[in-house]
């Protein structure tokens, strides 16, 4: 039996803490950053199977992301959008790939500035 759609993944509101900018400020502490992921695949045997090797294994893409996150240094907040896009479309089972990361308080007066990237297989 073949379903012809895509699954769709979401891993929403990972809330991680960075160094992101560019002053003195937010080059000498770590901010706060709200991660929100999406990811499409071919879950046909997925859909049929009770093994987890026939699934997109979400958890190991979020342990990647944590581990990037957290132990670098960003300036650009697109940079590190376009690095989270990269680690989840990495898996083969990917047919596409969103990321939208908020770097909160960035604005006086605003909750957050966000970047959003996607890719498409």
């Amino acid at each position: 039996m073949s379903y012809q759609s895509d699954a769709i993944i979401r891993i929403k509101n990972l809330r991680l803490r960075t160094w992101i900018g560019i002053n003195a400020e937010e080059i000498a502490n770590r901010q706060d950053v709200v991660i929100n992921v999406q990811l499409h695949y071919a879950a046909d045997t997925a859909r049929v199977s009770e093994d987890i090797r026939d699934a997109l294994n979400y958890r190991t893409i979020t342990k990647a992301i944590i581990q990037h996150v957290e132990s670098n240094r960003f300036s650009l907040l697109e940079k590190l959008t376009q690095d989270v896009l990269n680690i989840a479309r990495e898996h083969y089972q990917v047919t596409y790939a969103e990321v939208e990361i908020d770097k909160l308080h960035a604005l006086r007066y605003a909750d957050s500035v966000s970047v959003t990237m996607s890719w498409r297989r």
